[in-house]
């Protein structure tokens, strides 16, 4: 099974850029984006139709703003919205497609960059979603959890650790965060293949042309419990796919 998480940064936007044609070349058994930037009926039936997926859309009250959507070739036992929690679900961030053999959250994680308000409310949503999961998990649940989470908790996950070390996503409490987050039964797919591996990154700032030198930073992540860890077979960073200031991460289970 493939699983393929892409911050698309509009999806208006790279369905102009080839979006359809990645989707037919890398033909992923779930699909989930980010950063959507729509409303469903923002979207001609013809893009999504020519994906050749069941698709779910979770968006935000705000339209252009957030927005999260799952496709599927096979059809989830269910879907939920939101994490039931007003505050955090008028933004569209989370959708839980719950399969056979595991449920998957596809979350745009929220950007604490703009001041200590957003701040506070990205630390309350890891807070709050790390309980959640605490207790999905203690449920028996099989969970991964991907998306763009908006942080990079390893000092390889960002070009330069040093002139980083008080931005937003990189701050010693949201690197904590993850910690935590691993700590309650979850595996980076990733680093589980490439625990040392340096200048593999996922996102990279529009303003400074930073993917031109790989200034970048690893911030979008596929995450499974440890139940499901034996299952991995692969998981890369396709960081040669443009259309989006980030790239897909794809990962497969046998």
């Amino acid at each position: 099974m493939k699983i393929i998480t892409w911050n698309v940064n509009g999806i208006r936007a790279v369905s102009k850029k080839g979006f359809a044609q990645f989707v037919k070349d890398f033909d992923p058994d779930i699909l989930c984006i980010q950063e959507t930037k729509a409303h469903r009926d923002q979207l001609t039936a013809k893009s999504i139709s020519e994906l050749n997926r069941n698709s779910y859309f979770f968006s935000g009250r705000r339209k252009g703003y957030s927005g999260v959507a799952t496709f599927t070739k096979d059809k989830p036992q269910s879907i939920e919205r939101g994490l039931g929690i007003p505050k955090f679900d008028w933004e569209g961030r989370v959708i839980r497609t719950v399969h056979k053999e595991f449920d998957l959250y596809n979350i745009y994680f929220p950007n604490g960059a703009s001041g200590k308000e957003r701040h506070d409310f990205k630390q309350e949503f890891l807070l709050k979603l790390n309980r959640h999961l605490k207790m999905e998990l203690a449920a028996g649940k099989s969970i991964i959890v991907l998306g763009d989470y908006n942080v990079a908790y390893m000092d390889s996950d960002v070009y330069d650790k040093e002139a980083l070390a008080n931005e937003s996503g990189f701050l010693p409490e949201e690197r904590e965060w993850f910690q935590q987050f691993l700590d309650l039964g979850f595996v980076d797919g990733f680093r589980l293949f490439n625990k040392d591996v340096k200048d593999k990154f996922t996102w990279w700032s529009y303003r400074e042309n930073a993917r031109f030198g790989n200034r970048g930073w690893r911030i979008d992540h596929i995450c499974v419990s440890e139940n499901l860890k034996d299952r991995i077979k692969s998981c890369e960073i396709l960081d040669d796919i443009e259309g989006s200031d980030h790239c897909p991460v794809v990962l497969e289970l046998s």
